[in-house]
């Protein structure tokens, strides 16, 4: 971690660890902790030499000890902070500049193209990891760029307190290409996900200034099964403007009809429900089939039904929908 702060590499950071617990250390020894050649493990001693983390013995100066890390890195962090703080300055004059430009764009010019997976895949990864409050998402199959598992990003803006707001077609859930225990562990970081029967499209939306809209096209095969048009994969970038103010809309409608993800509630031990029961009602309440309930949770369909018939008893009502409303009367989600 302090490596990457201050731009070390990562040999260049575990050599320091190892001077600073070591009276001083020539190449060869180095090496041997490194598991490296003798000249790379010289090399790097040169390196933090060179970085002021480390110094020569008077005696022999061939072998290398630690500078105290309290000044030396002071110093490196001190100047990393100039520098964090130059180039703020430089983005806030940028940002500027490109609003200036920006205003005299004709009206019509509020859409860039992204062309292709990798350019796309890079332009979410940048857009997430540049948010500063909020990230509006629809997440909808087929996914062609970037699975759930693989967007890193949204996990570091989500540490960073970036508010995220996701809404997922059902059939991620229904398929399994979603885990429930993926989005319990979102909810639990800080994500708000809901669940909708049917997402419009796909859609990232940042700090409201600017929208993301990855595309794809349909593949057309010939009489001779040919492919007649390829798949063409890449992405929209909507501007402040009127097309901009309809897509936050729209996602606030279907933000607003889609169904939160329920969890258990803080009365289900007391209420002697056990876990297990109380995930196949939060599945169930979140509009999944008791077969997807079941593949989700790797039991049986029997199984689920029968659990299902269980809660109905210990509830004392005769329906699903009463049960849900129990359930939620009860505290259990």
């Amino acid at each position: 971690m302090l490596g990457d702060v201050l731009g070390l590499t990562t040999a260049q950071t575990l050599a320091y660890h190892d001077l600073v617990g070591s009276p001083s250390l020539d190449a060869a020894e180095l090496a041997r902790r490194l598991g490296c050649e003798p000249g790379d493990a010289l090399d790097v001693l040169r390196a933090l030499e060179g970085h002021g983390l480390a110094t020569r013995q008077s005696a022999d100066d061939s072998r290398f000890q630690a500078a105290p890390p309290e000044i030396a890195l002071g110093a490196l962090l001190a100047r990393r902070k100039d520098e964090i703080h130059a180039a703020q300055e430089e983005l806030i004059e940028l940002e500027a500049e490109f609003r200036r430009s920006s205003a005299l764009r004709p009206a019509t010019d509020v859409v860039d193209v992204v062309r292709g997976a990798a350019a796309v895949r890079q332009r979410i990864t940048q857009l997430q990891l540049g948010a500063r409050e909020t990230v509006e998402s629809f997440t909808k199959p087929p996914v062609f760029v970037m699975g759930t598992g693989e967007n890193t990003a949204e996990d570091q803006a989500v540490e960073r307190g970036v508010r995220y707001r996701v809404v997922v077609d059902r059939v991620f859930l229904d398929s399994g290409m979603l885990r429930v225990d993926d989005v319990a562990e979102a909810i639990e970081k800080g994500e708000d996900v809901r669940f909708s029967e049917r997402v419009p499209i796909k859609l990232f939306i940042i700090d409201h200034r600017l929208a993301f809209v990855p595309i794809q096209t349909v593949r057309e095969v010939g009489t001779d099964g040919a492919d007649v048009t390829p798949d063409l994969v890449g992405a929209l970038i909507i501007h402040p403007s009127g097309l901009l103010d309809a897509l936050i809309a729209l996602f606030e409608s279907v933000w607003r009809d889609a169904t939160p993800f329920p969890v258990p509630g803080e009365d289900v031990e007391r209420s002697g429900l056990d876990s297990q029961d109380a995930r196949i009602l939060a599945l169930m309440l979140a509009g999944l089939t008791d077969q997807s309930v079941a593949n989700q949770l790797g039991l049986s369909l029997r199984t689920v039904q029968r659990r299902v018939k269980v809660l109905m008893g210990v509830a004392g009502v005769s329906t699903r929908i009463q049960l849900g409303w129990y359930a939620a009367r009860k505290g259990w989600i």
